[in-house]
């Protein structure tokens, strides 16, 4: 008897209805077309061993299965439970009178138990949209699908659970999704603003970068901070919207990152990869294309720690995803596209030693050797930072000091403020949500300048030998720096201030 069961496939971090047809004939063959991977064909094995646990096997007889589309490569042990279940009906051991309305995937261990897969929550929307009445799935991964609201979701943890359940021979409870996860903050005592002694100008700086979305690099000597600055940005940043949440849950799944039993990501990320990272490991790629660190801190944060020690080949791979805030990974057959809008927060010595500009200490480079050193990170690459912020040590007196600074909480609520009138001045353009996505249209729309701020950026611009891309940050700076005075009209103050974020743009770096 011919029957149909539905599974899902991840491409890209949108899903595609796999339809798995079996058949049962006569003779003594178990066939899998359909372009399936080395872990769909070593499926038989896992199927035959788990049906055997429970009483039951594989037919002696000729079984055939199709996975269509079947011009789509099928990879990953997902199909494990589909295609078990599959067999079962076309050999006439389970009613088939529910098999269409459910989605069906997980990963079967020889004795029956249902392991975790990945890029459940995409193929969860999936199902929904395609009209499905529900998924069943492992129970580890019930708790990431029950994020689709009036959907049904069924997590098992073992083969002959499923069973029963088509069979209605049990009653099982769909797994409800708790809203309350998306009104907590990350609860983390341990890094807030207000453990940090003196670095005021710094402070401010990051107060500008996460209101406006902006990314920034701080230069500064060993010891001066700016690791434990950058550990600190995501306690002031404002908490993710339920499309942003569901967004980073995605690509976060079809990675394989989500832990068992966890639902929805609601901190946004942070993501700081080792300066020997390879270029398809910071953007994505592979063979079967993954997404890299660059999407995995989607919504988030992507801090490179010691910027000029990362391989030229990879800082320069960021520079389109930095303006597309996305990333397209192409081979012959296909391709697929990962969204990456990040805050990019990067850190550097200034120079190879260390102590180039220190306040007390002598740099002992030879000539030359800073202006190499800065020179690894490419002018086109250092346009597309909005912020330079120089980091210099603190006094031993400041570090003394038993006074406590500005808690996080406190920032972080004029970051909200500052966001909120972005949000509602971006509400007609999708896919816009802060001030450093504005386009060309919309920096002459909401960032116009009298003749004082054109004056003092014509100065800026002839001084420093400033790139248009630079003017541009510059006055986007600027909107941010006034929307966190809720002031309307960008004045020459705020124009004034951004131009300070410029340190590596002023003369004495690399002279």
């Amino acid at each position: 008897m011919l029957v149909k069961i539905f599974g899902g496939a991840v491409y890209g971090i949108n899903a595609l209805t796999i339809t798995i047809e079996v058949n049962i004939l006569w003779g003594a063959k178990f066939i899998i077309v359909g372009l399936p991977d080395n872990a769909v064909k070593e499926s038989q094995q896992r199927i035959d061993s788990a049906l055997r646990e429970i009483g039951l096997k594989i037919p002696g007889k000729r079984v055939i299965i199709n996975m269509a589309p079947a011009d789509v490569k099928k990879e990953g042990s997902s199909f494990d439970l589909p295609l078990a279940i599959g067999i079962l009906a076309a050999n006439d051991q389970l009613p088939n009178a529910q098999l269409d309305k459910y989605l069906i995937m997980g990963e079967l261990s020889l004795d029956g138990s249902l392991q975790a897969v990945k890029g459940v929550l995409p193929i969860a929307i999936h199902a929904k949209k395609e009209g499905f009445k529900g998924i069943l799935l492992p129970h580890q991964n019930a708790n990431e699908a029950a994020v689709v609201q009036g959907f049904e979701v069924y997590g098992f943890h073992h083969l002959s659970e499923v069973i029963a359940f088509l069979k209605q021979e049990k009653d099982f409870s769909p797994i409800s999704f708790d809203q309350q996860v998306m009104t907590a903050f990350p609860d983390d005592d341990l890094l807030d603003f207000k453990d940090v002694k003196g670095q005021e100008n710094v402070k401010r700086a990051m107060e500008v970068a996460a209101a406006g979305g902006h990314n920034m690099i701080m230069i500064g000597s060993p010891g001066s901070g700016k690791t434990m600055l950058a550990r600190r940005l995501p306690t002031i940043l404002p908490p993710m919207t339920i499309e942003e949440a569901l967004e980073t849950t995605k690509i976060h799944s079809v990675a394989g990152k989500i832990q068992n039993n966890h639902s929805l990501i609601t901190s946004r990320p942070f993501r700081s990869p080792h300066h020997t990272i390879s270029d398809v490991a910071l953007v994505g790629g592979g063979s079967w294309p993954q997404p890299g660190e660059i999407s995995l801190a989607h919504h988030g944060i992507l801090f490179l720690d010691e910027l000029p020690e990362f391989r030229r080949a990879v800082l320069e791979v960021l520079r389109q995803p930095l303006e597309d805030r996305k990333i397209t990974i192409s081979r012959s057959k296909f391709s697929v596209e990962y969204p990456a809008n990040i805050m990019l927060i990067a850190s550097m010595n200034p120079c190879p030693c260390g102590y180039y500009n220190h306040p007390t200490k002598e740099c002992n480079c030879p000539p030359g050797a800073v202006q190499k050193y800065l020179s690894k990170i490419s002018g086109p690459l250092l346009d597309r930072i909005d912020i330079h912020i120089e980091v210099i040590p603190v006094e031993l007196d400041k570090i003394t000091n038993s006074s406590d600074s500005e808690p996080s909480s406190v920032v972080r609520a004029r970051v909200i403020a500052a966001r909120a009138i972005q949000t509602q001045r971006f509400q007609s353009y999708p896919g816009i949500y802060c001030n450093a996505q504005m386009t060309s249209p919309l920096l002459k729309k909401y960032c116009p300048l009298d003749d004082k701020c054109v004056a003092l950026l014509k100065i800026a611009m002839q001084r420093f030998g400033l790139s248009a891309r630079a003017y541009d940050r510059i006055i986007k700076l600027s909107r941010t720096i006034a929307d966190l005075d809720h002031n309307e009209k960008i004045t020459p103050q705020y124009i004034a201030e951004a131009i300070q974020y410029r340190s590596l743009d002023k003369d004495g770096w690399g002279g």
